[in-house]
């Protein structure tokens, strides 16, 4: 079987294609077009040597549902809802991303005001009808959206998470007015209490449906002309694949996917080298993903959101991401003090060194300056490149402004940008009560492998894990993952043995929507995988903590127990005297996939991948030091070597600071000790 993995950048498409049968890898990297994402794709494919009518297996993780509800590039989108809750969407939860911040407002809502339509209708919490639907009023709202020329609709009606029965005859009334719109409903999407956040998660995904739906069809259009005849799979924020027919309908699950795609391989990469907890740190050309996983498992979140205040309720992992790509700008602000990031130059025009009309100094500019980085053998030296526009915008924008010499200026950026790196460590690790000093790094992404080791000394962090391929890694995980689906329900109880059957049977029921949706797709029974979840919080509380069950139910009193234990984990403390609730469960099908499995690399010595030395600036070592080179393909298993030092590859450099030593491990997988 000949497997594609593709990952969709901000900067890079990347693509890594494997062969079972004869053990080859190929991978290439191609600079990503932001306004036709296909294309990028299709490019990085016909510039590899395999024929794409040769694949049998194509999965990839894209960054457009993302970037259209970053760039607000939605089509307009008209809201359903109860008359009285016209303006939930926009009142959202009260709260601001920064509380002490007086000036700057939260984001606008995705849905305007005069869009958001109310019809006359009321479920209670019981799901009892008070108040029926007004058909009348449907048919009014529809013909208002049709004057508009709105024709993506999201329907969001009170307590329809316990009865959708109200929903569902208004998604009827609008599919006969109007048949050319497509419509969304919230029971479907999200039935969960809360009400802003299953309208908000509604409503960006009735938003995305178009755009992704649009860039999936031109995709698969594209590979089928070319001769690819299987399925067109992409990743979700999940952690799994889904297919062109699922994401159709929920489309706001792939936004995240490319990051999701790298905390897969980062937690793989982890494995293979024997350390079950992990942090992935993923720098690529717009931003630094960074991800954890502990004890062998990915954390991950219910709630995330591309602009605060709109949550998207699907679960994902938990990723923070920070601008602090290699494309990421260095400016001076209103005070006098540098600052690097977020702003980005992008793959278009890119940093200086690019000479693609960047004229912006970055932090892949300082890199150069620095001697981490090689301009010459940039993507293995088929991208022109060169230092002296880095020199001429560092020069210009941070060194004469602060009256450093130019290699002081570039340093400056680089320490900058690695303390920002180090903020975002923090956000996965200390801030949630882990200490970083139990974990690994596994650094990836084009700019990852340069700057991890200095995170990792910053942090105590002991080891730096480099994979064998590191700036197509998220390209990797996309081979790694399998066909899954998860769906969530409200079930609000005391987790006494009183529920035990009523639990087991909402559990059951939505087992049973999951294995359908499951063999719909074609997944046979026997690869087929189950996890259940129950949500639970101490009586009073909002936040809640998911926690494994299996079914049938055995006994809640044990579910119960395992929350103590969570609680106790996360937060440092527990009350087992206090009642306990259950206000959610969710059950996870997964339809396991093969996976490939890649060949060990032979032995060999250091000497054979030794190219020479070159003059390269370490701030710890006071400046520019004589620093071994060595190439990355060269290095065999058992190969031992200490910093400073440079690893040079196609798609990524490896920079190892004095006092740092390195072994190369079978798998490929170089590893080094702080």
């Amino acid at each position: 079987m000949t497997r594609a993995g593709i990952d969709i950048g901000g900067t890079f498409t990347d693509l890594i294609i494997f062969d079972e049968e004869t053990g080859r890898i190929e991978i290439t990297k191609t600079p990503s077009t932001p306004d036709n994402s296909a294309e990028g794709v299709i490019n990085g494919l016909t510039k590899a040597e395999t024929a794409i009518s040769d694949l049998d297996f194509f999965s990839h993780g894209s960054t457009v549902g993302t970037n259209a509800l970053i760039e607000r590039d939605l089509p307009r989108t008209g809201l359903i809802t109860t008359a009285g809750f016209r303006d939930v969407h926009e009142i959202r939860d009260a709260t601001k991303e920064d509380v002490w911040d007086a000036y700057t407002d939260v984001a606008d809502p995705y849905v305007t005001r005069r869009d958001r339509l109310e019809v006359t209708e009321r479920i209670d919490y019981n799901g009892e009808v008070v108040t029926p639907l007004n058909e009348d009023d449907v048919r009014e709202v529809v013909e208002v959206f049709k004057k508009r020329g709105i024709d993506t609709i999201a329907i969001s009606l009170i307590n329809a998470y316990v009865n959708g029965d109200h929903e569902r005859r208004v998604q009827e009334i609008v599919e006969d007015e109007h048949p050319d719109a497509f419509v969304c409903c919230s029971h479907e999407i999200l039935p969960e209490m809360f009400e802003h956040e299953r309208t908000s998660t509604t409503i960006v995904n009735a938003a995305l449906v178009p755009v992704v739906k649009e860039y999936l069809t031109d995709l698969a259009d594209q590979l089928e002309s070319r001769g690819y005849e299987n399925d067109v799979l992409a990743m979700h924020s999940g952690g799994g694949m889904m297919t062109t027919e699922a994401i159709a309908y929920y489309a706001a699950r792939i936004a995240n996917s490319g990051p999701t795609a790298g905390a897969i391989a980062g937690q793989y990469i982890a494995e293979q080298c024997g350390f079950e907890s992990a942090i992935g740190f993923d720098m690529g050309g717009t931003s630094v993903d960074v991800s954890l996983t502990y004890g062998g498992d990915i954390e991950m979140t219910d709630e995330w959101a591309v602009e605060y205040g709109y949550p998207i309720m699907f679960p994902s992992t938990d990723i923070k991401t920070i601008g602090a790509g290699g494309g990421s700008v260095a400016w001076i602000d209103e005070g006098g003090s540098l600052r690097v990031g977020p702003r980005s130059q992008g793959a278009d025009p890119g940093p200086a060194c690019y000479m693609r009309g960047g004229d912006k100094p970055t932090i892949t500019d300082a890199n150069v300056l620095l001697g981490w980085v090689d301009p010459d053998k940039f993507l293995g030296g088929d991208m022109d490149a060169t230092a002296g526009p880095s020199r001429e915008v560092i020069e210009r924008d941070i060194a004469e402004p602060l009256g450093l010499d130019t290699t002081e200026a570039a340093s400056a950026i680089e320490q900058i940008a690695i303390a920002n790196m180090c903020n975002a460590v923090r956000l996965v690790s200390t801030s949630k009560g882990y200490d970083p000093r139990d974990f690994a790094i596994v650094a990836f992404g084009g700019a990852g492998p340069m700057h991890a080791a200095h995170v990792a000394r910053e942090m105590s962090i002991p080891n730096v894990i480099v994979p064998p391929y590191p700036g197509i890694n998220s390209a990797l995980g996309c081979l790694l993952v399998d066909v899954e689906h998860d769906l969530s329900k409200t079930f609000v109880a005391n987790a006494t043995e009183a529920i035990a059957d009523d639990l087991e049977a909402t559990l059951a029921e939505v087992e049973s929507e999951i294995l359908e949706r499951l063999r719909a797709e074609e997944i046979e029974d026997e690869q087929i995988r189950l996890e259940h979840e129950v949500k639970m919080r101490y009586a009073g509380q909002w936040r809640s903590l998911a926690v494994p069950c299996s079914l049938p139910i055995e006994s809640v009193d044990e579910i119960r127990e395992r929350f103590h234990e969570e609680h106790e984990r996360v937060y440092a403390y527990s009350d087992r005297d206090a009642t306990v609730e259950i206000y959610g469960i969710r059950v996870t099908g997964r339809g396991v996939v093969e996976k490939p499995s890649f060949p060990e690399i032979e032995s060999g010595s250091v000497e054979d991948a030794h190219l020479g030395t070159r003059e390269v600036y370490f701030e710890d070592a006071g400046g520019f030091v004589e620093t071994d080179l060595y190439q990355r393909e060269q290095l065999g298993a058992g190969a031992t070597f200490s910093g400073p030092a440079i690893v040079e590859q196609m798609d990524s450099t490896v920079v190892v600071p004095p006092e740092a030593s390195v072994e190369v491990e079978q798998t490929g997988n170089l590893i080094i000790e702080i």
